[in-house]
């Protein structure tokens, strides 16, 4: 059977910042039987300028994102829902015309790397372990553009379920935002780091020893908030999980 051609949209944070994830984005995806491209001309998705009301200039850098990805081949597939809730439910706001229909074919093509695996390959697991002895408690952070734009809350949870060595535990209040929220976080800081704060309580409370999510920006957030506290409290990608031979 061909490979399943598909393409790689990287998105800001994890290519400046959390480099890995992408690769391990990709070596699932191939391990998975997809042929993954990557449009090197691929920047920004332009959510920033728009959540902090400059709508000119997102839709600028929403225009490179449309001639980077328009002539390309097969389903986009991003490690972080953030920005797929800004392609799928943003861009067709942004466009008229001809450039509305691109952007619409895009938003129709663009997934979530979870959402992929289990709603397009039919995947529910794909293995993975947490390293160490015994099960370590694992508390999912569910980021907000996922849960509440898109509606993906089962799929990520599915592959979280078929990672050996981890037990899943259920922080109070888990439905509540992490207060990273893109420049959220930087304007208002104190109100930010409070909500940092109870999702790390309630995370200890419920036994956790590790935070998984699929925000890069969220993670970020938690674990920067987690260090400074001095917690035992590690952070991860969930792909960090899904390595068939637990690499984190």
């Amino acid at each position: 059977m061909p490979a399943r051609r598909v393409q790689l949209f990287v998105t800001c944070l994890v290519d400046l910042l959390y480099p890995a994830v992408g690769e391990r984005t990709v070596a699932l995806l191939e391990r998975l039987g997809c042929e993954v491209g990557f449009p090197g001309s691929q920047t920004c998705c332009g959510q920033p300028a728009l959540s902090s009301g400059y709508p000119d200039e997102a839709l600028k850098v929403a225009d490179r994102f449309l001639d980077a990805f328009a002539d390309t081949e097969g389903p986009i597939v991003a490690p972080f829902g953030s920005c797929v809730h800004m392609v799928r439910h943003h861009y067709p706001r942004l466009y008229d015309g001809e450039r509305a229909a691109i952007a619409a074919r895009l938003a129709a093509r663009t997934y979530e790397l979870p959402s992929f695996i289990v709603g397009e390959l039919g995947r529910q697991t794909v293995g993975g372990r947490y390293p160490g002895p015994g099960l370590t408690a694992v508390a999912y952070h569910h980021e907000c553009h996922m849960r509440y734009g898109l509606g993906v809350t089962d799929a990520p949870m599915s592959l979280l379920r078929g990672v050996t060595g981890c037990r899943i535990v259920e922080p109070a209040r888990g439905e509540l935002c992490c207060g990273f929220g893109g420049t959220f976080s930087l304007k208002l800081g104190e109100i930010s780091v409070a909500m940092a704060d109870e999702k790390l309580d309630t995370a200890l409370e419920a036994g956790a020893q590790a935070i998984v999510s699929t925000d890069v920006g969220c993670l970020m957030h938690l674990e920067g908030r987690a260090r400074r506290r001095g917690l035992q409290l590690r952070v991860h990608h969930l792909v960090d999980l899904l390595e068939p031979d637990g690499a984190l």
